[in-house]
């Protein structure tokens, strides 16, 4: 076998005391708790927009409009991961498309609902 690569640290660098100061802040108890809480509430989440659902920019004028988008990209996440769940628990193809259409048709009226309700955001 070959040898397995070594972490790399830096050992001469301006701002050293900085970086070992971050270094037991990241790595003490809260630190620890802090960095796990971000990654269960929003930073997935908004990687995924961003990296793979092509929510790159915003393109509204406005808080407003900006909430809108916002919105309907988390009900495509939350759509996403929904029908991933429920199609393991279909159990032949047909059925797995009549339940994804009536979903969607569902989805649909929300959508319409909510874009018809502005005063709603």
């Amino acid at each position: 076998m070959g040898k397995t690569a070594k972490e790399k640290k830096f050992s001469v660098t301006y701002f050293r005391e900085e970086y070992e100061r971050n270094i037991e802040r990241v790595n003490s108890p809260q630190g620890r708790y802090m960095k796990g809480k971000r990654q269960s509430t929003v930073e997935p989440v908004f990687g995924t927009l961003t990296q793979f659902m092509g929510l790159r920019k915003i393109n509204t004028i406005g808080i407003a409009q900006a909430n809108k988008v916002m919105h309907l990209s988390a009900m495509a996440y939350n759509l996403k991961k929904y029908l991933k769940f429920t199609q393991k628990l279909t159990k032949s193809s047909a059925k797995a498309l009549a339940f994804l259409f009536n979903k969607i048709k569902g989805f649909q009226n929300l959508i319409n609902l909510y874009l018809s309700h502005p005063e709603y955001c």
